[in-house]
């Protein structure tokens, strides 16, 4: 496997602030020879929305707000020479930003008058595969490991901070396993199941030993579209409120939606494509029940294994709903339920009509199936006020809920 030399490499590929936990780590996905990959981690909102609406229409979708006015900002910041830097925009190659954010941003790099800097795509549905960054076996050998070791912090960092002693122990210990983990990734080291199952043991037992306070908070999970959902600038650090505010936020792993998009994506007939879809999805199963076994055996908690939850959605969620987050939307918000986290935050950005039908129009559904939960939904925008915002958040917060109905067999 390719040996990464991070101080070498001639070009930079800049990849916009989307995953905060595992871009750290998933950026060795997308290095090879000749290029250093740079997430952008600029979390100035207010000066990256006001330059990002300089180059694109009001009516335009926040997150490419957001994507285009960070990308500019650095591009301008004297860091990067636009010649030897390329934006890398992976996308799900489908409807909205799947697929328009290429030529999106390629405007916007041309009204800029920074187009020197060129624009790369990673996706498996063959989109604009001139400027597509080719995915071999190190690539998605990478990325299998840097998703998996994301989660894994991820859940173990929300449900460790709120209640450390010691302020700031939480984040200097997930810093020093990126470290750690991101050296293997750059190496090609340690890349075996085997491994990655004894890191996740690892990894929760250092957690573990955190000293934490001996109190209750309440569980919020927080449901939204994929960028506002992962990304501090894009959902204006939730996550932070709700612990300052005294409560625990739940945010589901990156690889529940990796399944979803494998099984919404999927070709119809069976051919080598298809083939390769369905191994992939065996393996990430694999991954992800280790992981979930992990957790659950050093007392912290998830959602349902990625089959559980499709299952127990169908009833009320249609399985037509597969453009952007599609129906994930409304089959988390309804394993949150099941599993007792009753107050659901489902935040949406505006533009996202992905969103909109595919969240906003099963939510009232699960309102009436669900009685005793509150799903709550909120938007970012950069027209908007982030007094409302937070102050709907804190209604949820503040809501008495009833006492839970006990639901019928079958229901």
């Amino acid at each position: 496997m390719y040996k990464i030399k991070t101080n070498r490499e001639e070009n930079t590929i800049l990849i916009p602030a989307t995953l905060d936990m595992h871009f750290p780590l998933l950026r060795f996905m997308f290095w090879s020879k000749g290029y250093r990959v740079v997430p952008l981690t600029e979390s100035d909102e207010f000066l990256i929305r006001e330059e990002g609406l300089k180059y694109v229409n009001y009516d335009i979708c926040y997150p490419f707000v957001l994507m285009t006015g960070q990308v500019v900002r650095a591009l301008r910041s004297g860091k990067y020479d636009p010649k030897k830097t390329f934006i890398l925009m992976p996308t799900a190659g489908d409807a909205c930003r799947g697929a328009c954010y290429i030529s999106l941003m390629e405007r916007s790099l041309r009204n800029s008058h920074l187009d020197d800097a060129k624009v790369m795509t990673i996706n498996v549905r063959h989109v604009a595969e001139e400027i597509s960054l080719p995915i071999n076996l190190d690539t998605a050998i990478r990325g299998l490991f840097g998703l998996f070791y994301g989660d894994m912090l991820l859940f173990l960092v929300h449900q460790t901070r709120p209640y450390e002693i010691r302020k700031g122990e939480t984040d200097a210990l997930c810093r020093l396993w990126m470290k750690e983990l991101g050296r293997d990734l750059r190496l090609g080291q340690h890349l075996t199941l085997g491994h990655m199952k004894r890191n996740f043991e690892r990894m929760a037992k250092s957690f573990r030993k955190i000293p934490r306070r001996d109190e209750k908070r309440q569980l919020i999970g927080v449901v939204a579209e994929f960028y506002v959902k992962y990304c501090g600038l894009g959902n204006w650090n939730v996550v932070r409120f709700l612990e300052e505010n005294g409560c625990e936020a739940d945010v589901n792993g990156a690889s529940w939606y990796g399944l979803y998009y494998i099984d919404s994506h999927k070709p119809k007939k069976w051919n080598a494509e298809r083939v390769g879809f369905e191994a992939a999805k065996r393996l990430m199963i694999y991954c992800q029940d280790a992981m979930m076994a992990t957790l659950r055996k050093n007392g912290f908690h998830c959602l349902s294994r990625y089959e559980t939850m499709d299952k127990n959605s169908r009833e009320l969620v249609s399985r037509n709903l597969t453009i952007g987050d599609g129906w994930l939307l409304g089959a988390e918000t309804i394993d949150y339920i099941r599993h007792g986290i009753r107050k659901v935050l489902c935040i949406a950005p505006f533009g996202c009509m992905a969103n909109v039908c595919a969240g906003r129009g099963v939510y009232p559904n699960i309102r009436r199936a669900y009685p005793d939960a509150a799903v709550v939904v909120t938007e970012t925008d950069s027209s908007g006020l982030t007094l409302n915002y937070f102050n709907r958040i804190r209604m949820l917060i503040d809501q008495k809920l009833p006492k839970r109905e006990r639901r019928k067999r079958g229901k």
